[in-house]
């Protein structure tokens, strides 16, 4: 069978090749092609198999969008906006909405906002510019009243790990709050009084919610909550080194905010003769072969991503019941670093 064909636009770029192009080399009408495309019956089997060939040769493809807007179903396409698809939290949470809507033929677009409103704001709309039948969002701001037209236009909505400012929808969350206080538990049982905790930008809500749990655990174990015993981010290397050795240096525990800030910490307590005990939030990639191995705040980050796209396709589907808020529970995962005594 000869090679695809290509086409020459007046500006010397390759042109696309179109139901015309297909239609003229095959000798057939445009409605056979379409018969053909479709798979719809009618065709003789020669002449659908010339229509074949000469999509073969001019390297056709159908504009999927356009078909589905004519026939009313929408673009077959959801949009997700991650904070950084680079961490592997936001890896795993884009594989498990992948492998729910594709179940219904559904392409996922994504986009990361590097934690910047503007640039969510920005991937929101060129998404519904791009008219993706819904939208699944981890929110960087606190202000999302620009979504609500095309919320009321028809375009669902789910927020993901984070609730929307000024705006009533459907979220899925982690409960922050309860993992840290969880953490905070288990390390006063080991006889810890000096917990320190190392924390993300407050202005993020989930490491707000953790420096809530964090506070309301040591009420309920009975433990002093110490100010100077707080050090909140953004972190870098350098930052948490340094918080290390002068904020937290009388801690003989800590709590670490996030899955990256413990990668940190132990980067910076790598040469330290005595370690504090250490529960972080979030479990990352080889922690259980650390030594000790490091005990871990464990939610379902796969859950996570399953529940937020099950809703939005239920949104899809007609369901019309008021806004839900799901929270995916926490449990540790006691491995060694967390049971130190004091």
């Amino acid at each position: 069978m000869p090679g695809a064909m290509t086409t020459l636009s007046e500006s010397g770029n390759v042109k696309r090749a179109t139901m015309n192009d297909v239609a003229r080399l095959a000798g057939v009408s445009i409605k056979t092609v379409s018969r053909v495309v479709n798979a719809e019956p009618g065709v003789h089997p020669a002449t659908a198999e010339r229509v074949l060939t000469a999509i073969d040769q001019l390297g056709f493809r159908r504009n999927l969008g356009a078909r589905n807007l004519r026939r009313g179903t929408g673009t077959g396409t959801v949009g997700l906006v991650l904070e950084d698809l680079a961490n592997p939290f936001y890896s795993v949470l884009t594989r498990a909405v992948e492998e729910v809507t594709r179940v219904q033929g559904r392409q996922v677009l994504t986009g990361s906002s590097d934690e910047d409103p503007a640039r969510e704001r920005e991937l929101v709309l060129e998404f519904c510019a791009r008219r993706v039948d819904g939208l699944l969002v981890v929110p960087a701001g606190h202000q999302h009243g620009y979504i609500a037209h095309e919320m009321n236009a028809g375009t669902p909505v789910v927020f993901v790990d984070r609730p929307p400012g000024n705006l009533y929808a459907d979220t899925v969350l982690i409960d922050n709050a309860g993992g840290t206080a969880l953490a905070v538990h288990h390390l006063a049982e080991h006889g810890h009084r000096d917990i320190g905790f190392l924390g993300d930008s407050p202005a993020i809500y989930t490491a707000a919610e953790r420096l809530r749990g964090f506070r309301e655990g040591c009420a309920q174990a009975g433990v002093p909550f110490s100010p100077d015993l707080v050090a909140m981010g953004p972190h870098t290397d350098e930052s948490v080194a340094q918080a290390l050795r002068t904020t937290l240096s009388r801690a003989t525990a800590l709590v670490t905010g996030n899955n990256r800030i413990t990668i940190q910490a132990l980067r910076a307590l790598v040469h330290q003769p005595q370690r504090p005990a250490l529960v972080g939030f979030d479990d990352f990639e080889l922690a259980d072969l650390l030594d000790p191995p490091i005990s871990v705040i464990m939610h379902d980050t796969w859950e996570l991503g399953r529940s937020a796209a099950e809703l939005l396709l239920a949104r899809l589907d007609g369901d019309r019941s008021p806004p839900r808020r799901i929270v995916i529970p926490t449990r540790l995962l006691a491995r060694g670093s967390g049971e130190v005594a004091r």
